[in-house]
């Protein structure tokens, strides 16, 4: 026996697990004698063979309107960016010389790698300039390039003249 726990209508159908009144889920009333907690789920269907498909039977597909089968695409104008991938090389490497150049001298490496990048791709811009872009990050790289050795050049003179400032007195 099943009951609702809204209306507390009885139900002694075991197949049926809504109340037909309110539709809420039917609870199991057990007897204290009977103590056994049976599973109310629907019983498992084991289906029989497989289904086999045979595709010589198909109904041939119907042909699409005359409408779809000639269909006009409407073309986007698709613009290509220039390739600036030597001038964004350039400015990275300069300011990467600039950041962390001062750290163990690495900017002796980058400035100059800087400096070649830039002028490169200032070359191929100035070839084609429809294929090439990144004017401005390329004079940025050269740019920062150029600050880093000027700094360093700066740098390495206030020393030696510290160092022969000292060693004259």
């Amino acid at each position: 026996m099943k009951q609702c726990p809204k209306c507390n209508q009885t139900y002694t159908d075991a197949n049926l697990n809504f109340c037909l009144n309110d539709g809420e889920l039917l609870t199991s009333m057990y007897d204290s004698s009977q103590r056994s907690y049976a599973d109310d789920s629907p019983p498992t269907v084991m289906m029989n063979d497989a289904r086999i498909t045979n595709p010589v039977n198909w109904q041939q597909p119907v042909q699409p309107p005359a409408v779809w089968q000639n269909p006009q695409v409407m073309q986007y104008p698709i613009s290509m960016s220039p390739n600036q991938t030597l001038a964004i090389v350039s400015l990275c490497l300069g300011l990467g010389s600039l950041t962390i150049g001062w750290c163990c001298y690495l900017g002796v490496l980058l400035s100059p790698a800087a400096l070649i990048t830039g002028f490169i791709a200032l070359s191929q811009i100035k070839k084609d300039p429809q294929r090439n872009g990144g004017r401005g990050l390329a004079i940025g790289g050269i740019a920062t390039g150029a600050v880093f050795v000027v700094g360093i050049i700066l740098y390495f003179i206030v020393i030696i003249l510290m160092v022969a400032g000292g060693s004259i007195q």
